[in-house]
């Protein structure tokens, strides 16, 4: 029981990452019906843009300072770099047919990746040990003060954009803009400034999730943000891309089957397969949700859209 208890707290640790990040393709989609295939790259430029800002000032500012720090430049860099992709690789093909947009997502992944391997390079760039973690054990479950920062930030980050959505302006704007662009225009609504915003507050979002991923991990890389934007978007498709409740619930199910298929397939296999296994379990749940229920758990008629 403690093994399996471990590793619903693993699970949903990593799925709270994997939700943040899917919220970005979820909300964009939801408005555009685009899957942003670089929304997983602007995860990885945050990460990186963080983990400069810590080796730039490490050991001048006190941690929470640095912390900070890091964080704001990489929500800067992202924000600036999500309004750039949307004002000059997808605002031009709005009414393209849907292929033109997908193909240029793509290249616009292929381009943030290897630019990012020229400023960075291409080894992996580890986190200096900013501080020593305590440890949390409750009910034989234990994490580190750094795990249950990072579940309880994502938590909280969750809440305020379902708050922020469901109660203020831009959330009623960005509603009536996903259920009809052309009647929000007509009723006042500026749809271009919606559509920017969706792109800059997914691009912070993600921009967060690179730094948690980061202190998770405690390293980055130029091609981090590939499989984990798959992941993500395997997490959107499974609660219901266009849904951001749903990006959540798919978010934290699929952390959830990452962590216990590779732990007991791990176990029953005699250590065969495990962690390092992991991967194939987000596009086995992928596949069925297409398969079996293409709307996902939470979508409402958008079976033909995804």
């Amino acid at each position: 029981m403690d093994i399996f208890l471990q590793q619903i707290a693993n699970g949903l640790l990593l799925g709270s990452i994997y939700a943040l990040v899917a919220l970005g393709y979820t909300m964009v989609y939801g408005i555009l019906g685009l899957i942003n295939f670089a929304h997983g790259d602007l995860v990885m430029v945050g990460a990186l843009v963080a983990l400069s800002v810590v080796a730039a000032l490490g050991g001048s500012v006190p941690v929470a300072v640095l912390l900070l720090l890091a964080t704001g430049a990489a929500i800067v860099v992202c924000v600036a770099l999500g309004l750039l992709m949307e004002r000059a690789a997808y605002r031009p093909l709005r009414g393209a047919p849907r292929l033109a947009p997908l193909i240029t997502a793509i290249g616009v992944s292929i381009l943030i990746q290897y630019s990012a391997a020229l400023i960075w390079g291409k080894q992996y760039i580890s986190m200096p040990e900013l501080f020593k973690p305590g440890k949390i054990v409750f009910a034989g479950v234990q994490i580190t003060t750094t795990q249950a920062f990072i579940f309880a930030l994502a938590l909280a980050i969750m809440a305020a954009l379902l708050w922020f959505i469901k109660v203020s302006r831009m959330g009623r704007a960005m509603r009536a803009t996903e259920q009809n662009p052309d009647v929000a225009g007509l009723m006042g609504v500026d749809t271009t400034r919606v559509i920017a915003f969706t792109f800059a507050l997914g691009a912070s979002i993600g921009a967060l999730a690179g730094v948690m991923v980061v202190l998770y991990y405690g390293q980055g890389h130029y091609f981090m943000g590939f499989m984990l934007g798959l992941k993500a978007f395997t997490a959107a498709v499974l609660g219901g891309i266009g849904n951001v409740a749903g990006a959540m619930l798919g978010g934290l199910l699929l952390g959830l089957i990452e962590s216990l298929g590779a732990g007991y397939l791990g176990d029953l296999t005699g250590g065969v397969f495990g962690s390092n296994y992991r991967d194939v379990f987000a596009f086995l749940v992928l596949v069925l949700v297409l398969t079996l229920r293409p709307s996902g758990l939470m979508g409402v008629g958008s079976g033909d859209r995804a």
